[in-house]
């Protein structure tokens, strides 16, 4: 499947019409700006994939989102924002949401320890909404910037910790930070609960279709684990390549 990012409903009637007839089987949703899933506005989309009877993972919003705030007002704001996103999605019956780790402050960076604490109480709380609307949850991976954390295995590994959340591996992402696959996997094969496939050239995210940068797609394809893979590429024609791209390597 692939990810619809575009700007109106009508937009999204035509591009599920097109993924369907690539043969895909689910679409992810990225709930960002124009198009949030809110309880006003996810029946339009789930009426849509429903008539061309698809499934749906979804990826929740992220911009302006920061579950490692130290601001008390800023936090809460950001996880009523992912309690409605993950409610919303269990309502379209979604296979998994995807959300992305907090971000770093000047102030995280200086008292680095209680920012861990506040980023896992954002977690459990995570979690129990997870649980309670019967969806799993999936904590991904972030790309090379600065202020992006979680990107080393290790480093997601500890956010999780104890907490009863999934990973979602983003393949990409780890090509611009350690490159380290068979690590990733053999450190969180047990918490994976979805996939991000897409391509760089290892220096940024640059979302490309699989086969164009520098991914080792021949060794990494037969050691990922067999849950939903979302192709997050720029659009129908590079979900297109990618598919075929797959299949050239079976």
């Amino acid at each position: 499947m692939t990810a619809f990012s575009g700007k109106s409903i009508k937009d999204f009637e035509e591009w599920a019409g097109k993924t369907q007839k690539l043969g895909f089987d689910f679409i992810e949703l990225l709930s960002e700006w124009p198009h949030y899933l809110t309880k006003a506005s996810y029946r339009d989309f789930a009426e849509i994939v429903e008539g061309y009877r698809m499934k749906i993972t979804v990826h929740a919003p992220f911009s302006d989102i920061n579950i490692g705030a130290f601001n008390e007002k800023i936090r809460r704001a950001a996880l009523e924002v992912l309690r409605e996103t993950i409610e919303v999605a269990a309502e379209m019956n979604a296979l998994v949401v995807t959300i992305h780790p907090g971000h770093r402050s000047p102030l995280s960076i200086k008292h680095q320890e209680k920012y861990l604490e506040i980023h896992r109480k954002s977690l459990r709380k995570i979690a129990a909404w997870s649980e309670e609307f019967g969806i799993k949850v999936g904590l991904e991976n972030m790309p090379s910037f600065p202020i992006l954390d979680a990107q080393s295995c290790e480093r997601l590994a500890e956010l999780v910790g104890d907490i009863d959340i999934g990973v979602t591996l983003d393949v990409g992402h780890l090509n611009t930070t350690t490159r380290n696959f068979d690590r990733f996997i053999q450190l969180l094969e047990n918490r994976i609960v979805h996939l991000h496939l897409h391509d760089n050239r290892g220096d940024k995210d640059e979302h490309l279709p699989l086969g164009e940068g520098t991914v080792p797609w021949a060794q990494v394809i037969p050691k990922l684990p067999k849950v939903t893979w979302s192709l997050e590429v720029g659009g129908i024609e590079s979900a297109r390549k990618s598919l075929e791209f797959l299949r050239s390597l079976h």
